[in-house]
């Protein structure tokens, strides 16, 4: 008789036991013993952008997962082995006998290269590797291979949650861990001591247990949202049990002003981690609609079904495109604009390294102002100011922000803009975020450029007392209502009744008074250098592959007057080089509009509230196969969808 299968599943983007048709492939084998594990991957851990709240987030995830497994088995729980995958799991086939590997498939970029090498080791040492897609509603690949037009069949029922576990096995680990470089580390700005989460493999105490705050040398998280599968399944019944609001909910119509409670689900960051299922989160939705009258429902792509559907858009582009999906440089789908803070890139192999080029003065000035909230205008710092102490933000203020960083008034590439969200978002998913960035900047899937969201007109839309300012920016917190938006409008003598000054271009505090910053441009003047830029960058009509921006040929197509790191002919750097330009105060050209940002079980989707300003008669161009979000995602919900 053959012996039984001895299985590790590794979990990875999905922290639950509900719906997961990877465990289920695991179970299916009846397994003599069952490992679960999680590898702390120092990938994560040092080159990608976490802060605290992130951190914590997940954290929680893995301490509820754990919880839930013993829950189910007394002698088992989640096991975080603290070692590179790439490095760990040859060791623990050989230490623990393995003889499956089984784990839900992942489409990032690098969750390709990692699973990849180890299939390869596993392939080497005869160990099976099974594994199922459940991070999104339909497979990203085969969403790929269906493109233009092709139907695919309907989303996947949920799986139960098992009601038994196999017991693990010896969990000996008799080998010398391999420790990580920690350099370079992207969160080292997170951290108030070093980080100590790799000195031994099974952690401190040797009870596999998931790293603390402490151990990773973070500074405290600030967010109130919480994470784990037991939160999530709690948070999805509450919002299935209004039905009102679950069958006519649409996204454009929610309050970005709204902050207690929040106007949207915020179930984003357990679709991230995985601890809610997103298939699980649709069926629920379609029973609701299945009882509710037809013409009161919401449709695509604004209800919660063309959230969605949204997110699973954007993880499908990643699928094709892989690193190149996440930056402009070598990005076949978004459109080059000559950007202020560009990019450096690697010659050796096309990507990204982290670090960005200072073109401008006035504009690196800009960034830092817009990322930490000094910008001068209340609404844009508010929304920065809840996005770094809570780890979230609604969708239009995602959308007021990101407009108001690139196309809208800074002129600065989208690239720091995704790297602030993943830096400061819980619920951040590269194919989100990048996709959602490339949107908001009319780089990709919407072109609308000359369509902008005004930073005073917008929100009194919905907060006409400015309250949502006043909870964020409490400096403010006292001022009339009519200078709410615009405080600097406010008379002195206002001003100082209130008990804060407008002035300069810093917080703190002046013979006993608040100080606030003026504006740090005239938004009205920027908007249009905006435009008038982003207009002539479509006119050339390149795209990130394109030869011209590769070998930096493109400076020559631009005036020397031109915004961005451009300075024309006279210019002999290549596409990422470091000729330094003008100030942008200086120049006189530029862009602007509104477009779309993931926010969970909420992702983009074109706001029909955004208060835009159309300065262009026609709409721009678009290259042939390049279409607006509401093109990706048409139709009802048929039995049959087109990808």
């Amino acid at each position: 008789m053959a012996p039984k299968p001895r299985v590790i599943y590794w979990f990875r983007t999905d922290l639950r036991l509900h719906d997961s048709p990877a465990l289920k492939a695991a179970l299916d084998l009846k397994p003599e013993c069952l490992y679960p594990i999680w590898c702390w991957d120092p990938h994560y851990v040092y080159r990608a952008r976490v802060g605290p709240n992130r951190w914590q987030f997940l954290i929680e995830c893995q301490n509820d997962l754990s919880s839930n497994i013993t829950k189910t088995n007394k002698k088992s729980k989640l096991l975080v082995v603290r070692e590179a995958p790439q490095d760990v799991l040859v060791k623990l086939f050989n230490a623990w006998k393995i003889t499956h590997l089984v784990f839900e498939k992942d489409t990032d970029a690098y969750a390709r290269d990692r699973d990849e090498e180890i299939m390869r080791q596993a392939k080497e040492a005869g160990v099976e590797v099974i594994t199922r897609m459940g991070r999104t509603l339909y497979d990203p690949d085969e969403l790929v291979r269906n493109n233009h037009g092709k139907e695919i069949g309907e989303v996947a029922k949920p799986i139960e949650t098992p009601r038994s576990l196999p017991d693990p096995g010896d969990t000996n680990m008799d080998f010398a861990p391999t420790q990580p470089d920690p350099k370079p580390d992207f969160n080292d700005i997170q951290r108030n001591s070093a980080d100590e989460s790799y000195e031994k493999l099974a952690g401190p105490n040797g009870d596999f247990a998931p790293p603390t705050m402490a151990e990773l040398g973070l500074k405290e998280a600030t967010s109130q949202h919480r994470g784990g599968e037991s939160k999530a399944l709690e948070a999805l019944d509450r919002i299935i049990s209004d039905a009102d609001y679950t069958a006519t909910f649409s996204k454009p119509a929610t309050a970005p002003t709204a902050f207690n409670p929040q106007s949207t689900t915020l179930l984003s960051p357990h679709h991230h981690f995985g601890s809610l299922s997103v298939r699980l989160f649709y069926w629920r939705i379609m029973e609701v609609l299945s009882s509710y009258p037809k013409g009161k429902q919401s449709t695509i792509p604004t209800n919660l079904i063309g959230q969605l559907l949204f997110r699973d858009m954007y993880f499908g582009a990643q699928a094709k495109l892989g690193y190149s999906f996440a930056q402009t440089s070598g990005n076949s789908h978004c459109r080059f604009i000559p950007w202020h803070l560009p990019s450096k890139v690697d010659p050796g192999n096309g990507l990204i390294t982290g670090s960005y080029e200072v073109d401008s003065e006035d504009a690196e000035s800009w960034f830092q102002r817009w990322k930490y909230g000094k910008t001068g205008f209340p609404w844009i710092d508010a929304i920065m100011r809840q996005l770094r102490q809570e780890g979230w933000i609604h969708h239009l203020a995602r959308h007021a922000v990101a407009c108001f960083l690139t196309r809208g008034g800074c002129y600065i590439s989208w690239e720091r803009g995704a790297e602030v969200f993943e830096e400061w978002l819980i619920d951040h998913e590269t194919a989100c975020n990048s996709g959602n960035w490339q949107w908001l900047s009319c780089t990709a899937f919407y072109a609308q450029f000359y369509r902008c969201y005004s930073p005073i007109a917008f929100p009194k839309k919905t907060d006409p007392n400015g309250d949502y300012v006043r909870h964020f920016v409490p400096e403010l917190k006292d001022y009339p209502t009519k200078y709410i938006y615009e405080p600097w409008r406010a008379p002195i003598a206002d001003q100082k009744k209130a008990g804060c000054v407008i002035k300069g271009d810093e917080l703190g505090e002046d013979g006993g008074m608040k100080l606030y910053p003026k504006p740090m441009f005239d938004f009205n003047e920027r908007r249009q250098i905006c435009i008038g830029a982003i207009k002539d960058a479509y006119h050339h009509g390149l795209y990130g592959n394109d030869k011209k921006v590769l070998d930096g040929s493109w400076r020559a197509l631009f005036e020397d007057s031109a915004e961005g790191p451009t300075e024309g002919k006279t210019a002999k750097d290549g596409a990422n080089g470091t000729k330094r330009v003008k100030s942008g105060g200086d120049v006189e050209s530029d862009m602007g509009e509104e477009p779309d940002e993931h926010e969970a079980a909420e992702v983009g989707g074109e706001s029909k509230s955004g208060d835009r300003t159309d300065q262009t008669p026609k709409t721009p161009q678009k290259r042939k196969g390049q279409v607006t979000l509401d093109a990706h995602i048409s139709g009802g919900r048929s039995k049959k969808k087109k990808s």
